[in-house]
This record gives structure tokens, C-alpha cells and sequence, in this order.
């Protein structure tokens, strides 16, 4: 059963850096960031920074399904997104087992001080992997995560990639 490993966590938290090592790992990454950067530009720059989500919007829903054609062909997926919400988060578990695979949320927990640290340095680069974001959209970020909880199968990300495909693949088996 091909894994569906969706990623929890804040701008800054990391999930970008675990899905390309998982990708080197023979996962397929799916990145909305780098999709919505392809289609449209920088955010803030080529498009006014009001209009991102009527442009990620539809950008999320092709994602969907590749995401669910992958898990139907066999092959492991990771999910670049921050799937801030619980019922997001609930809604691509479902998609992964309809379409036959195994979802496992990977929390990437991040304090705010770590978190604009962070930011601060990819505030500076222009690739679509860095959204500029500033304090007050962080303390908004952060007044609406759903921090995952035990019942949705999570493994915390704690910095070490091995602990995490042991993780990954123990959770394969269960």
C-alpha cells in the first residue's frame, strides 16, 4: 500500500526540506508553492499578494488529483503543503484511501522564535519556495493552525530524516 505522507506545519517549519529528501527517497513530492510560483509568478511581485488564494485555489485542486492518480499507480507520495486545518488535513487522508493508499500526517512543530528567525533569511531569496512573510502575517498564521493531534496517525518531525523513514516505514506496516 503506497504512503500518503501529508505535511502539517507553518511557513518556515520545514516541510519544503522533508519533502525533497523524502523525494530522494523515490517519493513523489507534490509541491503547491512551486506550482502556483510556475503559473504565476512571485507572490507579492508578479501578482498582488491579495490574490494568491483565488490562484492557489484551483493550482490545489490539480494537485488532488495527481496526488490521488500517484497513490492509484503505487507510488508514494509526499504532499508540500501546509494543510494548516484539520478538515484539510481530513479531507486528503480521505483522497489517500480512496485512491487505495495510507495517509500518515508528519507534524513539523516550529516555535514563533524559531520561525522568524527563519523567515528573516528567506524573506531575502526569490524562489517559489519563499512567500516574503512578515510578523503580523506570522501571528495570523499562527492564530490559525490546528495543531495535528494523536488521533490523525501523526509523527512528529524532530530534525532527524532517518528517525522519520523508520517512522515512515513502520507506519507502512501498521
Amino acid at each position: 500500500m503506497p504512503l500518503a505522507v501529508l505535511l502539517a506545519g507553518l511557513t518556515g517549519s520545514g516541510k519544503t526540506t522533508v519533502a525533497q529528501a523524502l523525494a530522494d527517497h523515490g517519493f513523489t513530492r507534490l509541491s503547491v508553492d512551486e506550482e502556483v510560483h510556475r503559473l504565476h509568478g512571485r507572490y507579492g511581485v508578479d501578482y498582488p499578494e491579495r490574490t494568491y488564494f483565488e490562484r492557489e485555489r484551483p493550482v490545489v485542486e490539480a494537485i488532488r488529483r495527481r496526488f490521488i492518480k500517484e497513490i492509484e499507480a503505487g507510488n508514494d507520495v509526499v504532499l508540500d503543503h501546509g494543510l494548516w486545518r484539520r478538515h484539510e488535513r481530513d479531507a486528503w487522508r480521505q483522497a489517500a484511501r480512496e485512491a487505495g493508499g495510507h495517509p500518515v500526517v508528519v507534524y513539523l512543530p516550529a516555535d514563533r522564535d524559531e520561525l522568524l528567525r527563519r523567515l528573516v533569511e528567506r524573506n531575502q531569496r526569490e524562489d517559489a519556495n519563499a512567500l516574503t512573510v512578515t510578523l503580523e502575517a506570522l501571528d495570523d498564521f499562527f492564530a490559525r493552525f490546528d495543531a495535528p493531534t494523536e488521533d490523525e496517525e501523526v509523527i512528529v518531525y524532530t530534525g532527524d530524516p532517518s528517525q522519520l523513514l523508520t517512522a515512515l516505514a513502520s507506519a507502512r506496516w501498521s
